[in-house]
């Protein structure tokens, strides 16, 4: 028998779905499998307010936790033959709970010399999260051996409506026009697929094609347009979490009207200035088809995937 280490963040239970459906089959098979929830020294707000929301964004993207997590009992998970870590994305980085998680001394000790799966489940961008993940993975001296992206199938301007929707007013389900917020049902009840390949791993203690097998079971999608969207973002975060941590730290009021300024540009951008650049970058797709698959190859370096051929 096996046994596997399921670290989770979760708010409003999507993640441990995810991860519970993906473990199935690995259950069946008579393996254990030990849920272990990620709880932080101070919960953040569920549902959220505007402040609260935009309030973690120059932590999450800065990656500096403004308190970290409550220490965990592992004496159970010692012997486990694998690890998973499901959680989500903050503003194109890991949520601050998944980041304090990653950095904690105890999960460093742990981690180190194990094969870890990092399952996102997440609005649609999901590249500048699993750099950093994979990058606190290797600086514990573990090794990332599989990544899983469950996302919003929803359009890029509509999934940010249903998401406020969801996280703000608790309005998770469809309604009038909006659609669903989230992860949907069907794909979240479908992970059980990457259950049965990671079985296999597993029982052969081989993970040298894992990630590569995962793709056969489309267990991440490359988007261009999104990503391109996702790189751009990324740095232009980076300036504003500096502008607005340079006026104070975590829940400092000295910062809320740089906070605020922040709020308006996001929305002015998301529905004003993004549109038009998805369609330049559409319109402009032909001239760019080399230089997609130049970055696609990039991307599947950077985060140590051999199949380049097999990102959908």
């Amino acid at each position: 028998m096996k046994k596997v280490a399921v670290f989770y963040y979760t708010q409003s239970g999507q993640a441990l779905n995810i991860a519970k459906n993906i473990c199935q089959s690995i259950e069946l098979a008579g393996n254990e499998v030990v849920y272990k929830e990620i709880v932080p020294e101070r919960s953040f707000p569920y549902l959220w307010s505007r402040d609260n929301f935009f309030e973690v964004f120059p932590e999450t993207r800065l990656g500096i936790p403004p308190y970290g997590i409550e220490e965990m009992d592992l004496s159970d998970v010692q012997d486990a033959d694998l690890v998973m870590v499901a959680g989500q994305s903050w503003y194109l980085s890991p949520s601050l709970p998944i980041q304090s998680f990653f950095i904690s001394w105890q999960v460093k000790d742990y981690l180190k010399g194990r094969n870890v799966i990092f399952v996102n489940g997440c609005r649609n961008m999901w590249l500048m999260t699993v750099r950093k993940v994979r990058k606190y993975i290797f600086e514990a001296g573990a090794n990332l051996v599989g990544h899983i992206v469950l996302q919003d199938k929803a359009a890029n301007l509509v999934s940010v409506v249903t998401i406020v929707r969801w996280l703000f007013y608790g309005k998770k389900e469809a309604s009038g026009i909006w659609p669903r917020a989230g992860v949907s049902e069907k794909d979240v009840r479908e992970a059980s697929r990457f259950g049965d390949v990671i079985l296999t791993a597993l029982e052969a203690n081989d993970y040298s094609k894992l990630q590569e097998r995962l793709m056969d079971k489309e267990a991440v999608r490359y988007k261009p347009g999104v990503v391109y969207v996702e790189k751009v973002g990324h740095r232009i975060f980076d300036i504003w979490a500096r502008f607005i941590r340079a006026r104070g730290e975590y829940e400092d009021e000295k910062r809320a009207f740089r906070r605020n300024l922040f709020f308006l540009y996001v929305f002015f951008v998301l529905y004003i200035v993004s549109p038009f650049g998805m369609l330049v970058f559409y319109l402009t797709y032909p001239i760019r088809l080399f230089f997609v698959g130049k970055q696609k190859r990039k991307a599947c370096y950077e985060l140590g995937w051999n199949a380049y051929e097999k990102v959908q």
